[in-house]
């Protein structure tokens, strides 16, 4: 075990103090699918002494040709992403600290989701929750890694509360619904995650050794189908009438209750309420069998009826499967669940 990082502490950026600075501090992954995997196998390999995940979803088959943590029996035993995540990941370094955390990122869990941590890694596909991550970090001052993908193209990019402009300042709003594009409509490359992936750990790494001055304060973007990098400038200043750096957190202190939202990838709409106090999965279990049928364990219960599959989580969260319909999903979640 002394020698497991020593192709890691030759290396001059890091040496042996750089690995003890790795060894302290914490990462919190958020989003545990192309990206995430990538980014929490580089950290976990690295000793990060905590590595922190948190996904809200669970595993397809359409995920494996580019998630790099999962596999066939994942799926067989119904394993959310963020448990099979910490069980694989426990099996390549079991010296440091894996949390694999089954939960939705929103307003009313982030701070105590991020408590502790030397740096936060966005790996989503969202832009509400990394204007989230924006706020919650600039109130907490901690330094987070922007990073995205889609078809061949990704971005990634460093932001340090105080030292840098904020995602905010480079994005003040999300682009309209019909300018994004999906994995839905243009998929994805699976090479494409691993090269942003491996930059966002990168830069991880220099902000727990201190590097301050090789982090990366430019705004990458990639087209590896192309051979396209860029590196675009934001300025070196925050935007004066940016709130985020104001101090005013619009979306930390969103208001609660039920949130629907149609997901990437799955043909699926996700109901949940942040303020939930959850639900026992095996008296949800008796109650549905009567109405169709159910499989659960400790991490979901799986329940086909009136021809959709609803997949609920102990946290009373829910994805209604094969749907983009959000009234329809509410109306199934209000039958059978309860609003």
């Amino acid at each position: 075990m002394a020698d497991r990082y020593e192709r890691q502490v030759l290396f001059h950026g890091i040496g042996k103090e750089g690995q003890e600075k790795i060894g302290k501090s914490c990462a919190v992954v958020i989003g545990c699918g192309a990206l995430g995997g990538i980014i929490a196998n580089c950290l976990v390999r690295a000793g990060v002494g905590t590595v922190r995940i948190i996904d809200r979803d669970f595993i397809e088959y359409n995920n494996l040709h580019r998630q790099l943590l999962f596999d066939e029996n994942d799926i067989k035993d119904q394993l959310p992403k963020a448990v099979a995540a910490e069980r694989h990941l426990k099996t390549i370094n079991s010296s440091i600290k894996v949390e694999g955390i089954v939960a939705d990122l929103n307003s009313a869990n982030i701070e105590k989701l991020i408590d502790g941590a030397t740096v936060i890694l966005d790996a989503l596909d969202n832009y509400e929750s990394r204007y989230l991550i924006n706020d919650a970090a600039l109130k907490h001052k901690i330094p987070w890694v922007y990073g995205g993908v889609i078809a061949a193209s990704g971005m990634t990019m460093t932001f340090i509360p105080g030292e840098t402009p904020c995602f905010r300042c480079i994005m003040p709003s999300p682009p309209a619904p019909a300018r994004i594009q999906t994995c839905d409509t243009v998929g994805v490359l699976n090479s494409a995650p691993f090269i942003v992936g491996s930059i966002q750990s990168a830069e991880a790494i220099k902000i727990m050794v201190g590097a301050s001055e090789k982090i990366n304060k430019y705004l990458i973007s990639l087209d590896i189908w192309e051979g396209v990098f860029h590196r675009i400038s934001p300025g070196k200043t925050s935007r004066p009438d940016c709130p985020a750096c104001q101090g005013h957190y619009e979306y930390l202190e969103a208001e609660t209750g039920f949130r629907t939202a149609v997901l990437c990838g799955h043909d699926s709409v996700q109901i949940y309420n942040p303020m939930s106090p959850g639900i026992p999965l095996d008296a949800l279990a008796k109650r549905l069998k009567p109405s169709g049928e159910v499989t659960y364990n400790d991490y979901m219960l799986r329940f086909l009826v009136e021809g959709k599959e609803m997949v609920i989580f102990p946290d009373a969260r829910a994805i209604i499967k094969e749907t983009r319909d959000e009234s329809l999903a509410r109306s199934l979640y209000a039958k059978y669940i309860g609003m």
